[in-house]
């Protein structure tokens, strides 16, 4: 089975499906299942535009709310995970998942399916630590606190993917596992992104939720995305119990633009028989139905059951009798039912509404998932707690107006306006405004190679002789290069490991991978067409608070 890997989407749909087309006709292949690592932008009307963590500048209605409203279908079935700039109303409506157009359907916080006989699971969003141990409370309107805390990662989410115990084929996340650079060719990731050195020194760039998970569920495959680069690696993990070694091929990779490492195309083998269509995962519903009681929809920290003395029940697995259970729930059919519906209004270009505020709705795909298998629907919980902590705050305020002697407010201290904070302190990535103003410098060099003629490398790419398209290239410690769509990689186990990272739970890490070769990937057709000897200088991202960004929190964490 052809899998194509898309790194950040930025709402750019219709240029991601025409690249695929195009690599299909080149390489007279057919890709059956395209993944997105996040940012994909579910923009359904310009109320949506108000729940992206994006300058406003940038808050532009692109192409998805045709394939939303039935204009336009999408011609492969797509798999997508959220990222930090997202419609977060849109993906809040679907908590386990579901389908946000025909053909493309949201993974949820975190989620597993099944595609032909394929295991795909997924975490949404980044790695913040200040928010990690807090529930899913965030509702619209969303004040420039919640904006942003709407798509960071969660501790419950990561407890529930730990309780998987059958293997993984492939596992989506949007920023990178802690640590994951040691084991791929981190002098080639530092010359195109000098400016994450320090933290690649510091061993803090990436999320050490995500490193957990990687070394517990070792997938065959690891795909991301986040810092616009495209990155492989290959890490060999410690043997568990008394099976052989596995081995994870990372790969991570840049945002739609023209020249840009975007896609990639991956073969992987599905299982014989295995059914067409997308399916539920037996194991990880069955992990739904056990963790639903520990579900927390407010601000307040929640600490995840432990073998300490503390917890009545601290192992959520799921029991053979638990997922068939699940199956018996669920009819004995497994299939994903296509059931999107539309649940607001849709963008109309003739009838532009850009006073519209964001809609808060619930979806019946996952108000029809959660009454048949008993759970609780977390967007329909957390607006009730919402709007009633709004009335307490209403008639708070309306007694404090009472008792008011009508001076002007001082200045406080402790300012409660995170407004002031989202521009000077915003380290959730790149940065919010700074990737984007990456983006702007780099539009001016764009205009200046479209003047001249040829085709331009990738960023910062020198080899002459680059590999076939659609070649997906690891790192291995015995061959340079992996043939064309090729699973097959010699073992890695001969070669030395690098310093292993530290775990954030105190558990040793995993070792392996080598040099990576020089790699490159399809590139967008586009009519921007100029001098190759432009394109050697990485742009570079202004940070106006370099040493606010690089200083750990109180969690050593800065995904």
């Amino acid at each position: 089975m052809k899998i194509a890997v898309e790194g950040c989407c930025h709402g750019e749909l219709d240029k991601i499906y025409e690249t695929i087309g195009y690599l299909e006709r080149r390489e007279g292949v057919t890709v059956d299942l395209l993944l997105c690592c996040g940012d994909f932008q579910a923009v359904r009307n310009q109320g949506d535009l108000k729940c992206m963590a994006v300058p406003p500048k940038y808050r532009n209605m692109e192409g998805f709310y045709r394939y939303y409203s039935g204009e336009k279908k999408a011609p492969i079935l797509t798999i997508f995970i959220g990222g930090n700039h997202e419609a977060s109303n849109h993906l809040q409506e679907l908590p386990y998942g579901g389908w946000v157009a025909p053909n493309i359907y949201y993974l949820g916080y975190a989620g597993v399916v099944q595609y032909r006989g394929l295991r795909i699971g997924g975490l949404s969003g980044i790695f913040k630590s200040h928010d990690y141990r807090k529930g899913h409370y965030e509702f619209p309107p969303y004040n420039q606190q919640t904006l942003r805390s709407a798509y960071h990662v969660r501790n419950i989410e990561v407890f529930k993917l730990k309780q998987i115990r059958g293997p993984i084929d492939i596992f989506l996340s949007h920023d990178w596992p802690r640590g994951i650079y040691h084991y791929g060719s981190t002098e080639q990731l530092l010359r195109k992104k000098k400016f994450l050195r320090s933290e690649v020194k510091s061993n803090s760039l990436g999320s050490p939720a995500a490193a957990e998970l990687l070394a517990q569920l070792q997938p065959s495959y690891w795909f991301s995305a986040h810092l616009h680069v495209k990155f492989a690696a290959l890490m060999q993990h410690q043997p568990q119990n008394d099976s052989p070694p596995r081995t994870t091929r990372f790969l991570s990779l840049d945002k739609c633009l023209p020249h840009r490492d975007f896609l990639q195309i991956v073969e992987i083998e599905d299982r014989p028989g295995a059914p067409e269509q997308l399916e539920y995962d037996p194991e990880w519903l069955a992990i739904l139905k056990a963790t639903d009681e520990l579900l927390n929809c407010t601000p307040c920290n929640w600490n995840t059951p432990e073998n300490n003395g503390l917890h009545s029940r601290w192992d959520y697995t799921a029991s053979e009798e638990a997922k068939q259970a699940v199956v018996r729930e669920l009819g004995g059919d497994l299939h994903i039912p296509e059931n999107f519906s539309v649940t607001v209004p849709v963008y109309d270009p003739s009838r532009p509404q850009p006073q519209l505020p964001p809609c808060y709705a619930l979806n019946p795909q996952t108000t029809e998932f959660c009454a048949t298998l008993g759970l609780t629907d977390i967007y329909a919980r957390a607006g009730q707690a919402g709007r009633a902590t709004e009335e307490r705050e209403g008639e708070s305020e309306e007694e404090e107006d009472n008792q008011s002697s009508g001076s002007a407010e001082e200045p406080s201290e402790y300012p409660t306006d995170s407004s002031g904070l989202s521009s000077s302190f915003n380290p959730d990535e790149i940065t919010i405004e700074e990737e984007w103003e990456e983006e702007e410098e780099g539009a001016g060099k764009e205009k200046s190679k479209a003047a001249g003629g040829g085709s331009l490398p990738a960023d910062g790419e020198t080899s002459p002789a680059p590999p076939a398209i659609g070649r997906l290239v690891l790192p291995s410690p015995r061959t340079p290069e992996v043939p064309l769509f090729s699973l097959d990689l010699p073992p890695a186990a001969s070669s030395p490991a690098p310093a292993p990272p530290p775990s954030t739970d105190g558990s040793p890490s995993e070792g392996g991978g080598g040099p990576l070769p020089p790699l490159r990937t399809p590139k967008r057709t586009s009519g921007e067409t100029g001098n190759s000897g432009d394109t050697g200088n990485t742009p570079k991202i202004k940070r106006r608070n370099q040493t606010i960004y690089t200083a750990q929190d109180d969690e050593g964490s800065e995904g």
